[in-house]
């Protein structure tokens, strides 16, 4: 397994920080070939979120993320296991188990925040522990380089975009 950080700083405030960085199906979006399916959310089966909706992703929710084209792709299916949205100048921490065959691991994500009132920001750290298997050890920094490429992209894409606010 490898393990890599990604760090950002940002003049949104925590709480929006959070919606954007949470919203799972945006960083899919933002992967080729990318896509969350088979979101199961406390028991029960939830469908796509309806226009301008944003999906409920809570602690409980295990959903798959397949990257692939027709049946060629790998699915790596996860289970929020902490949810906590930052409040009250008190900082958010999500921690997502990978729970695959393939791909093994997990990721937490926390945004921390800076300042308070209108020119409030915020700092995002995501960790990130990997492992694909069948790969060996010896390729961990290669594993470990393209995750931050992917991720950093994916959160920097988040961390910028206006759309994802409602």
């Amino acid at each position: 397994m490898t393990v890599f950080r990604l760090t950002r700083a940002t003049t949104l405030s925590a709480e929006k920080a959070w919606r954007r960085v949470t919203d799972w199906r945006a960083h899919a979006a933002r992967v080729p070939l990318t896509s969350v399916t088979g979101v199961v959310s406390g028991g029960a089966a939830a469908g796509p979120p309806s226009s301008g909706q944003r999906a409920a992703f809570t602690e409980g929710t295990v959903f798959t993320v397949r990257t692939g084209v027709g049946r060629v792709g790998v699915d790596d299916p996860m289970e929020v296991v902490c949810w906590t949205p930052p409040a009250a100048g008190r900082p958010g921490r999500c921690r997502l188990v990978k729970r695959g065959n393939v791909v093994k691991g997990w990721a937490e994500i926390e945004v921390l925040p800076t300042r308070a009132g209108p020119d409030a920001g915020c700092v995002v750290v995501w960790t990130e522990e990997l492992s694909l298997r069948p790969l060996p050890r010896l390729l961990d920094p290669l594993v470990a380089q393209v995750g931050r490429v992917v991720f950093g992209r994916a959160l920097d894409g988040a961390l910028r975009s206006p759309a994802e606010d409602n």
